[in-house]
C-alpha cells in the first residue's frame, strides 16, 4: 500500500505515519511539506491521499483541485485544523472522500481512513443536516417498510444518523435521485460532475444502509413516513 501525506508540520506527519502504519506492514509513505513538494509528489499508484488545506503554496482549495485533476482515480481525505462546516462542504464538493479535523483522535482518523480505503466516504459528525420531510414520494407503504427494517429499525434513530453523516448536497442528490433522474442529469442540476454525484451516493447508500438506488429511495420515504407518524 502507498500513501501520500502533505501538511507542513513535521510532528503531524510523524504522528499520522505512525498512526496509519496500524493498518498493516510494509506502507510506502510519500511525504510533502508544500504544495509544490504535493504537486511532485502524486503519482496515480497511491492508494490515498492525506492533504491539508493550509500548507505553503496554497491558495484556498486550489491544490485539492488540482491533485484532482490530476490523479482523478486517487482517493483524497483532507486533514485539517479547520472545523468550519462551510469549508468541509466546500471540500466534500469537490470529490475528496473525507475531511478530518486535526482535533479529532488518532483513532478516528485511523476508522475514517479505513473507511474511505472500504470505498466509503467519511463526514464528520458536526456537519448536521436535517432531512427536509417529503424528501420522496411514490413508493408503497408495504416496500417502505421493509426498506426501514433493513435500513436499522427505529425510525427516530436512523433520522439521527443520517443527521449525522449526510451534507446538505448529500440531501440534493437524494432528493433529485427519488425523482427518478439518472446521474448526468443530477450532476447538471446541481453544477457538480458525474463522478461526485457517485460519490454522494455511496455515502448516502452508506448512510441508509442500501445496495442501490431504488433501495436509497424505498428507505427515504420510510424515514419520512416514520417522522410523520
Amino acid at each position: 500500500m502507498k500513501m501520500l501525506i502533505a501538511d507542513d508540520h513535521r510532528l503531524v506527519i510523524e504522528a499520522v505515519k505512525a498512526k496509519l502504519s496500524e493498518l498493516e506492514p510494509g506502507i510506502e509513505f510519500v511525504l510533502a511539506m508544500s504544495v509544490d513538494e504535493l504537486l511532485a509528489g502524486a503519482t496515480d499508484d497511491l492508494d490515498l491521499a492525506l492533504i491539508d488545506l493550509n500548507m505553503p503554496g496554497a491558495d484556498g482549495q486550489a491544490h485539492i483541485d488540482e491533485i484532482r485533476r490530476r490523479h482523478p482515480a486517487v482517493p483524497v481525505i483532507v486533514l485539517s485544523g479547520y472545523e468550519d462546516p462551510a469549508i468541509m462542504r466546500s471540500a466534500l464538493e469537490r470529490g475528496v472522500l473525507g475531511f478530518i479535523p486535526k482535533a479529532y483522535s488518532p483513532e478516528v482518523m485511523l476508522s475514517a481512513v479505513r473507511l474511505v480505503l472500504a470505498g466509503g466516504v467519511y463526514v464528520p459528525p458536526m456537519m448536521l443536516t436535517a432531512l427536509p420531510p417529503g424528501i420522496v414520494a411514490g413508493v408503497t407503504t408495504q416496500a417502505s417498510a421493509e426498506a426501514l427494517t433493513r435500513s436499522g429499525g427505529g425510525g427516530t434513530q436512523t433520522l439521527e444518523h443520517l443527521r449525522s453523516v449526510l451534507t446538505e448536497r448529500q440531501v440534493e442528490v437524494l432528493q433529485l435521485l427519488s425523482q427518478g433522474k439518472p446521474n448526468k442529469l443530477i450532476g447538471r442540476s446541481l453544477g457538480i460532475s458525474e463522478g461526485t454525484v457517485k460519490i454522494h451516493l455511496a455515502a448516502i447508500f452508506r448512510a441508509l444502509n442500501v445496495r442501490n438506488r431504488t433501495e436509497a429511495v424505498v428507505a427515504a420515504q420510510a424515514l419520512t413516513e416514520a417522522q410523520q407518524a
